[in-house]
């Protein structure tokens, strides 16, 4: 259980905190592309407790940067977007998707000095149709991460943006959390309503999995694992990647491409970011009858858009109307009676209060990924501050021996020599996979 201090560092990440310099020293998704049209209006982003905005100049070219004016402090999201600038309505200054401002329209020829002014701005990059923010302070920003679904040509890719109301550190702790699958996901789930060559019958026979942690240069891994057929174990492997990167195990693990953001906007906001290779082998939830589990069943609805700091991607249900629980449904068919494995895990992660109270948890051996998560995170932080740059940062390749996902390995492999031998037969549309040379 982490200290008081230590559950401080763990979850403030505005500016001048440790982990929001740490978080500072990578780059964020920010924004889709398609949110942000050519001289279009601006779109207010919260990003690490700072508010700024983004736009897209005359020539395509796409600023982020503090949304107040560094004239009189004017919020820039009422400005003109026009002819290869963002102008202040106030005045008149008008600011390049640099900062850097290009006219004092207000200021007799005589006096204007425009050089020596600028909007604070952060560097943005564009790949894949995502909008990637740096807010470090390094001149010469740090590669764009490297890890497969991010690489990934736009076309192959399909992603979806989710707010959730609370910190960001309990909303990645429940993608490395696999024991909860067997209760809050599948909890009515029985073994024979699957097919037998199902292997995700394995983790509803045995709900209770031993686990196996490590370090990894990337973050952590954990290997679930339970007996299977005699002589073979199922596994279930998932990563955290530095600095807030998930990838899951819900899908067949040499067919299964994904990562899932949870990027803080601020200390009780995150910004919840999934992408998913198209032609993934998911979890196969269809029962023999052919019928969809129940809570699986509904796609995810979203409320109407706002202008907001926090008006993009918020779910229809939500804390408002509890998350849509309907109590028949879970009496008889659905274990959560919630509608949608996103919205299940936003209604207990959310209902753990905006900032979960760390020091009134009891975590046991089921919860090993996560302490060793918050563990590597609390080490990194503390050693950035001390000036050692953290993992992956200079060296996003050492990201792409990661890959998440199940599978069924003899049991005379230890689970790193199952996680090496299973990534070996894996695909890799990207051809950049990395296969490690030796378990460890």
């Amino acid at each position: 259980m982490p200290t008081a201090t230590d559950s401080e560092i763990l979850t403030r990440v505005g500016p001048g905190t440790p982990m929001g310099q740490l978080l500072r020293e990578y780059w964020l998704p920010a924004c889709r592309s398609d949110e942000l049209q050519a001289d279009g209006a601006p779109l207010r982003l919260m990003l690490l407790g700072e508010p700024l905005i983004a736009w897209r100049d005359t020539s395509g070219r796409v600023g982020l940067m503090d949304h107040r004016c560094p004239h009189r402090r004017t919020s820039l999201f009422f400005g003109r977007n026009e002819q290869g600038g963002l102008r202040c309505v106030y005045h008149g200054w008008k600011f390049d998707v640099t900062g850097r401002c290009l006219e004092q329209a207000n200021v007799p020829a005589r006096f204007a000095a425009p050089d020596k002014v600028a909007a604070k701005a952060y560097k943005a990059e564009e790949r894949n149709g995502i909008v990637w923010a740096y807010m470090g302070g390094r001149r010469e920003a740090p590669p764009l991460p490297c890890f497969e679904a991010v690489l990934l040509p736009e076309a192959e890719v399909s992603s979806f943006w989710v707010l959730r109301e609370c910190n960001w550190l309990q909303s990645l702790e429940g993608d490395i959390d696999t024991s909860h699958v067997g209760f809050l996901h599948d909890g009515l789930l029985k073994p024979d309503e699957l097919a037998p060559d199902t292997i995700h019958r394995w983790a509803v026979t045995d709900r209770a999995p031993e686990y196996d942690v490590a370090d990894m240069p990337w973050g952590t891994m954990y290997g679930a694992h339970r007996d299977a057929t005699p002589g073979n174990t199922y596994y279930r492997f998932a990563h955290f990647l530095f600095p807030f990167w998930a990838l899951i195990p819900a899908g067949e693990f040499g067919n299964y491409i994904t990562a899932r953001a949870w990027v803080p906007m601020d200390d009780t906001h995150t910004m919840f970011t999934h992408f998913a290779w198209r032609k993934n082998a998911s979890t196969n939830r269809i029962r023999n009858d052919g019928t969809m589990m129940p809570g699986t069943r509904k796609p995810l609805g979203y409320l109407p858009r706002t202008s907001g700091w926090y008006g993009r991607w918020r779910p229809a249900l939500n804390a408002d109307n509890d998350y849509g629980i309907d109590r028949d449904e879970q009496r008889d068919h659905s274990f959560t009676g919630i509608e949608g494995i996103h919205m299940q895990d936003t209604a207990v992660t959310e209902s753990m209060g905006p900032i979960t109270d760390h020091a009134g948890e009891h975590l046991t051996v089921s919860d090993l990924m996560i302490a060793r998560t918050r563990q590597r995170l609390l080490r990194t932080a503390k050693a950035l501050a001390a000036g050692t740059v953290p993992p992956g940062v200079d060296d996003p390749q050492s990201y792409l021996g990661a890959r998440s996902g199940d599978f069924v390995a003899s049991s005379s492999l230890t689970w790193r020599e199952a996680y090496v031998a299973e990534l070996r037969k894996s695909v890799s549309p990207t051809g950049r996979l990395q296969v490690p040379l030796a378990a460890e």
